[in-house]
């Protein structure tokens, strides 16, 4: 038995997931590739992060707290206290991917003010946690739509690898905070 989508999802299922994913994605990357706060928005002085931001980092903790309760509930066995944290951390980043979007929107891009000598490590978190976000989009929905819809043996195999790279997610976005925000100058 395969664990490709196509072994499990229909047609239907793979082109919304399909079509979500890319829209996510094309909605980050128009937001965050403006590169700069409108022209009427004051220039970044001040290091402390917007409201959004303190928000935006929240979210991410909390599905992060979730989705390694989550892991610790199925684990026990506890299959309704799994589910109902794994639907909470999806829920705490999808409602993170909107904060992130209005945050970026009217900030813009907020460059890295940190010492030089953290700002290759800076680089290291961010880089994979960028390219991992965009991943985790669909291997998300799968997840959570293979649960959904009881194919559980599906449900496990890709489970495997989101849980994992999705925690990773959570946590470099929090680790990202902290050094944009906190780190020394």
């Amino acid at each position: 038995m395969s664990s490709s989508p196509s072994a499990t999802e229909s047609p239907r299922a793979r082109l919304w997931i399909a079509l979500l994913s890319a829209f996510v994605m094309i909605a980050v990357a128009v937001v965050v590739g403006a590169g700069h706060a409108p022209a009427s928005a004051p220039a970044l002085v001040v290091r402390s992060p917007s409201v959004l931001a303190r928000i935006n980092v929240l979210l991410n903790a909390g599905a992060g707290v979730f989705l390694t309760a989550g892991y610790v509930f199925i684990r026990r066995r506890q299959i309704p206290q799994h589910r109902f944290c794994m639907l909470s951390a999806f829920a705490l980043s999808s409602v993170f991917l909107v904060t992130y979007l209005l945050h970026h929107a009217q900030v813009g891009s907020v460059p890295f003010r940190g010492a030089d000598w953290l700002k290759p490590v800076y680089y290291a978190i961010l880089l994979p946690h960028v390219l991992l976000a965009g991943v985790i989009v669909p291997l998300a929905l799968f997840t959570v739509y293979r649960a959904w819809t009881g194919k559980l043996a599906a449900h496990r195999r890709i489970a495997r690898l989101t849980l994992p790279l999705w925690l990773f997610v959570s946590v470099s976005g929090v680790v990202v905070f902290v050094l944009l925000y906190y780190s020394p100058t």
